[in-house]
């Protein structure tokens, strides 16, 4: 029996502004400036709900950004002293992105702290401003890092870059979290969205079970040996070209090269 009482949000997701556009794109935007989006339960449930909206409604990508200037501050000292939900709850809108079939892609502008990064990790391609900063500090206060952050960062810039952000206090620029491989991008202030969606529009024109199917197999594989992983994308492969859409995409391009040569 779980030792806190459920807090029941309502079903349109108030801290987390849902949009969705042509292709279809999801954008999810972090809606709490007040208390700095700030990683509470009602941000965490209110973002899962927006994030399985998302996939009802059919999004081929998603783009997770924040209203400034904090992307997200980490938790909430208070709920800290005295929890209101447990630490799996909290988690709950990570897990959802993590568990998403689509392509995810997080905008960071500005600060993101301690477990505020797992909302980022959680994304599958960070594009961040020179405006961001990445500073996990949860050991600051004493706390163990939790949600999968230290696996997630060390996926991301090596177990040394992981020792070095979170053992060591150390904290990233925008410039430096691309430089150390934690972010893809970092692009002048204002164009970030405009290559994320330049990104997500793309991912949005292309099969989607497809798409699915190689996400997915992208993270069996990635831990596999080299012979084992080729078995497993050689299977989808096989079934990929099997599939109906691939002629007419074939005419389409063959369509396009022969309007390029006689340009």
């Amino acid at each position: 029996m779980s030792l806190f009482t459920p807090i029941e949000r309502p079903p349109d997701h108030p801290l987390v502004n849902f949009e969705l556009i042509d292709g279809p794109i999801a954008i999810l935007t972090l809606a709490d400036s007040e208390r700095r989006n700030a990683l509470r339960i009602e941000l965490a449930l209110d973002l899962e709900a927006a994030v399985i909206e998302a996939a009802q409604q059919g999004a081929r990508a998603l783009i997770l950004r924040s209203t400034p200037p904090v992307f997200c501050s980490g938790g909430d000292l208070d709920d800290l002293v005295q929890p209101r939900a447990s630490l799996s709850d909290i988690a709950r809108g990570a897990d959802a992105l993590i568990d998403l079939a689509i392509p995810t892609i997080a905008i960071i502008d500005g600060p993101v702290i301690g477990a505020g990064i797992n909302l980022a990790l959680a994304c599958d391609v960070i594009i961040c401003s020179p405006n961001a900063s990445f500073d996990p500090r949860l050991l600051d206060l004493g706390v163990h890092p939790g949600g999968g952050q230290l696996r997630g960062l060390a996926r991301r810039v090596g177990r040394q870059g992981a020792i070095a952000l979170s053992l060591l206090g150390d904290r990233l620029s925008g410039e430096e979290a691309a430089l150390c491989g934690l972010a893809w991008r970092c692009v002048p202030q204002g164009d970030a969205y405009d290559l994320a969606l330049q990104y997500a529009r793309r991912a949005a024109s292309r099969p989607p079970e497809a798409m699915q199917r190689a996400k997915q197999t992208l993270d069996v594989t990635v831990d596999l040996n080299h012979e084992d992983a080729a078995r497993m994308e050689l299977e989808q492969q096989q079934w990929s070209i099997e599939q109906p859409w691939i002629a007419e995409r074939v005419a389409d391009l063959r369509e396009q090269l022969a309007q390029r040569s006689k340009s």
